[in-house]
């Protein structure tokens, strides 16, 4: 499991005007099954997804073809972790740690 945290790099008007191509953008994703949910941070500087994706390679290219990250808008940080407990709706999801 990952999370992706978008900060903004330039004024949140850019962002605005790009918003379109990023929402068509996360519904593909959504469709794809990689991402659960997603939302504005507040204060509005960024955003937030969780990304169930196969592997953190496949999760960059993901967040490389964000039409936020292609025009320059934003930067990601992501983290994965393993989602050993979950509610009910989202138990497809659990994970168990890797063995050291």
């Amino acid at each position: 499991m990952f999370v992706l945290e978008l900060t903004y790099t330039a004024p949140v008007e850019r962002a605005d005007a790009l918003m379109e191509a990023h929402l068509e953008w996360l519904n593909a994703h959504y469709e794809s099954g990689v991402f659960i949910a997603s939302g504005r941070k507040n204060p509005r500087d960024g955003g937030v997804i969780l990304a169930a994706g196969p592997d953190r390679a496949r999760i960059e290219e993901i967040a490389a073809s964000d039409p936020f990250t292609v025009n320059a808008v934003c930067a990601y940080r992501i983290t994965e972790f393993h989602a050993t407990r979950t509610a009910p709706g989202l138990a497809e999801y659990r994970e168990q740690p890797p063995r050291p």
